[in-house]
């Protein structure tokens, strides 16, 4: 059974830092294809950033040059650096882990930017 489990949400002023953490167990995580994603209240989930099991990378418009997605392997973890950040990007954060056309969900962390 796969879990996937984030922590690292928070509290923060604009301009400031945090880094989700993304824990998976019960698969092969170095082959998953792993996002993050997040869903501000009234709004639809949105892609964040994904990386591939070749260290490839994606991110949304919204976040490029601000955000970084990165993984350790041996940790079966995924980070999310968030630097610059600010008000809009509020919302509850969501690991995603895919693999095999299976696709898994952590249960979201908070993340409020105020301004």
């Amino acid at each position: 059974q796969v879990q996937v489990v984030e922590s690292g949400g928070g509290l923060m002023q604009a301009g400031g830092s945090l880094r989700l953490s993304c824990a998976v167990s019960g698969s092969i995580f170095s082959i998953m294809r792993m996002g993050w994603y997040r869903q501000a209240p009234g709004k639809q989930r949105e892609l964040v950033a994904r990386i591939r099991s070749s260290g490839s990378t994606y991110y949304a418009d919204s976040v490029k040059g601000r955000f970084t997605i990165s993984r350790d392997n041996a940790k079966n973890t995924v980070y999310l650096q968030m630097n610059s950040l600010k008000p809009e990007d509020t919302s509850v954060y969501y690991c995603n882990a895919f693999q095999d056309w299976n696709e898994y969900w952590g249960q979201g962390t908070q993340v409020t930017v105020s301004s």
